[in-house]
């Protein structure tokens, strides 16, 4: 994503049976879990809502499986902490990294619906009413509590950068209890040889330092999105040979991790410039979409002053006429010689936004919502400023308009001490610790 960081960097419920790999849930439940049906938001076309499982049974749960029905008109969008399947308008729910639920305990998933109308019906868990009876339900009646106050725009992800290998990186959960912040995008997955995706191209995915970190953020309540690529490095899109290769690299971190979204970086020229290999990813990032439903996928790239250069809209194009189904296109608005990083963002994010619209066929309510922005905080590479003053307002703009994505490079950089420098460990400004994570936050 920034040229210089690659210059520092020198380190390189019951118990479930499975069947074919299918987990099969009991016919009947386990009296005293429930699953209770909560619509945090509706804006008409459209809801944002949970399930929250609860467990006031005799023993812990090791899985858990909800079911409901979604009137007709009515599709999931998205899902988050959860993995689903749609049979018409049957939607079942199975728990990923998230399956155990002890006495006493609860543990929630989220969704998106597009369309109107009622809430859904038919809840079951483990097989048995979600009311906690543990029998089969007998009406179609979940329990629901609906908010009644007009939804906010700015539901989306805010997800700064952190960088385990560089940059002196902070504890990641520390920066959780001083900031409030929830999620992280971690980088970065690079090819360790071939089409083989690791940590740096050097750290093992699964059982290293990485992986504490993963588990140490979940267990805190947080989440992450692995970054794929970045400016240098040795990247998968150039290693795998084909879409489907490239597909399966991405589904091994998918499957480490129990993902909910993943971010593409997709910046240097041998991706980003390379026409083959752009629609490789994109490609890829149908597949993956096909055999996840319910993940996120981001790709980010750069952008002149006034939106997507030739390449962007011909990534956003691709993307289109390959039926990739992307989720937020970010743009890094930087490295562009600007003195006004605040106004030539607010202007980058909405030339993108009108071309996601004019491609799409989107509204600019719409389109506006697969627009992210992934900023640098302090100086940039080219030494543009961007202040603690000009994020938040960024922050703010990002948030009326209702974003998709808010990041920035990064939070190992995310502290002052360095006053007129560009560096891995501190933003070059005054500034209080963590100021462009808190304000992150807050999107």
């Amino acid at each position: 994503m920034k040229k210089f960081r690659w210059q520092i960097l020198t380190l390189g419920l019951a118990i479930a049976t499975v069947v074919g790999g299918v987990v099969a849930a009991p016919a009947s439940g386990a009296p005293g879990v429930t699953a209770a049906f909560t619509k945090t938001s509706d804006w008409g076309s459209g809801y944002e809502a949970k399930y929250t499982i609860s467990n006031s049974g005799g023993s812990a749960l090791t899985s858990w499986t909800v079911e409901f029905t979604l009137p007709s008109g009515q599709s999931i969008a998205s899902l988050w902490d959860g993995s689903y399947g749609a049979n018409g308008q049957n939607i079942t729910v199975r728990n990923t990294w998230n399956g155990s639920v002890p006495v006493g305990g609860s543990v929630s998933f989220g969704f998106t619906v597009k369309g109107s109308g009622a809430s859904p019906s038919g809840c079951k868990v483990n097989g048995g009413s979600c009311d906690g009876t543990g029998n089969p339900p007998t009406t179609t009646t979940t329990t629901t509590t609906t908010t009644s106050n007009p939804p906010l725009p700015g539901t989306g992800r805010g997800a700064p950068y952190l960088y385990l290998g560089w940059g002196n990186p902070q504890s990641a959960t520390q920066v959780m209890s001083q900031t409030g912040v929830k999620w992280f995008t971690l980088a970065f997955i690079l090819s360790s040889g071939g089409c083989t995706p690791s940590w740096d191209g050097q750290r093992p995915l699964t059982g290293g330092a990485d992986q504490q970190a993963i588990n140490a953020i979940r267990a805190a309540g947080g989440d992450i999105v692995p970054s794929f690529g970045g400016w240098s490095g040795n990247k998968l899109g150039p290693n795998c040979s084909t879409p489907e290769a490239l597909a399966g690299a991405y589904q091994q971190v998918i499957d480490a991790y129990g993902l909910k979204a993943i971010d593409i970086d997709i910046e240097n020229t041998d991706e980003f410039e390379n026409t083959v290999v752009a629609d490789r990813i994109i490609t890829a990032l149908r597949i993956v979409k096909q055999n996840n439903p319910g993940i996120q996928t981001i790709v980010t790239f750069g952008t002149s002053t006034t939106g997507p250069n030739f390449y962007g809209a011909r990534l956003i194009d691709q993307a289109k006429a390959l039926n990739a189904n992307i989720d937020v296109f970010t743009i890094m608005p930087f490295d562009f010689g600007s003195s006004n990083i605040r106004t030539d963002t607010i202007n980058a994010a909405t030339g993108l936004k009108n071309k996601l619209k004019s491609t799409f066929g989107w509204s600019d309510a719409e389109a506006f919502k697969h627009v992210g922005i992934s900023g640098m905080n302090g100086l940039s590479d080219q030494r543009e400023l961007t202040t603690v003053d000009d994020w938040t307002a960024i922050r703010d703009w990002s948030k009326s308009n209702g974003l998709g994505r808010l990041a920035f490079w990064s939070v190992n950089r995310d502290r002052g001490g360095c006053d007129g420098q560009v560096s891995a460990s501190c933003s070059g400004i005054q500034q209080s610790e963590l100021a462009f994570t808190k304000i992150t936050a807050g999107f």
